[in-house]
């Protein structure tokens, strides 16, 4: 298992190589700090830009936490704001909606690119992206947008181990996913739910959760956590604490998924044609 790592790494560089200069699409995640890692080994930090998106489908720990991590990695970091939210094909939340919110990225981060002189811009998609509905990465093929941790063929358990062998932080950091898919398909999002959810999931952190999706159903907070968490909401002090802390957001009914924690659980409905 082990070669076939080294040799994966080895093609990640290798397809990395001939960028030249990239800007990297930094969230801070898995995925996309093993790729900006990658970017300056192999291009040298004067050719590597990490960018954040800053906007309301993004915590603020979250953007905080991307800044120290690309400061510890000694990468050259700017933060952008993006507007999904002034895009109605994006608030009517379709099954494209992904498609739009990388629009609005991917456009500012070639804009940044050529003003910084950067020849690519690279994402932190992986090979495992290709098994989901990920509308995305049309967005990234129309903009010419590069993968490289999907094109060396890197799956999530690769990037992880890759990540822990490297010495990278966030080599077991939870999964995270904008707020936005925490809603049902043509649930229009709004800001002050988008402010329920992310509300919510911090509150549920502060217990000790660590993998958690707050699904909105309107009034229903639908939530998702590892099946071996379970026992750290369901004590009676901490059950009644999260009821109390929900409904004080503005849901009156409060769920646990018994199936817990499941990455898309969303797009399930298209699978079975629900949508």
């Amino acid at each position: 298992m082990l070669d076939m790592l080294d040799e994966r790494l080895r093609r990640l560089r290798e397809v990395i190589k001939p960028l030249e200069s990239v800007v990297v699409a930094f969230s801070g995640g898995v995925d996309s700090t093993l790729l900006l890692k990658a970017c300056l080994d192999v291009l040298g930090c004067e050719n590597v830009l990490a960018v954040t998106a800053k906007s309301e489908l993004y915590p603020d720990e979250e953007i905080v936490a991307a800044s120290a991590l690309a400061s510890e990695l000694n990468a050259k970091h700017l933060i952008i704001e993006t507007e999904e939210m002034s895009d109605e094909r994006f608030v009517k939340n379709t099954p494209l909606r992904c498609y739009y919110c990388k629009l609005e990225l991917f456009t500012k981060l070639w804009e940044v690119a050529r003003e910084h002189g950067m020849k690519a811009v690279v994402d932190g998609s992986n090979a495992d992206d290709a098994s989901d509905y990920r509308p995305g990465m049309q967005a990234a093929h129309e903009l010419g947008v590069y993968s490289p941790l999907k094109e060396a063929g890197l799956t999530k358990s690769d990037i992880r181990e890759l990540s822990q062998k490297l010495g990278l932080p966030t080599w077991n950091k939870p999964s995270m996913a904008c707020l936005a898919s925490r809603f049902p398909y043509y649930h229009e999002i709004t800001r002050k739910e988008l402010r329920m959810v992310a509300e919510a999931e911090r509150y549920l952190k502060s217990l000790g959760v660590t993998q958690v999706r707050v699904r909105h159903h309107g009034l229903l907070a639908r939530i998702e956590i590892g099946t071996d968490e379970f026992g750290l909401l369901l004590k009676d002090d901490v059950r009644g604490s999260v009821v109390s802390k929900l409904r004080s957001l503005g849901y009156i009914w409060v769920t646990l998924d018994m199936r817990g924690y499941h990455s898309g659980s969303f797009n399930e409905m298209l699978s079975r044609g629900e949508v």
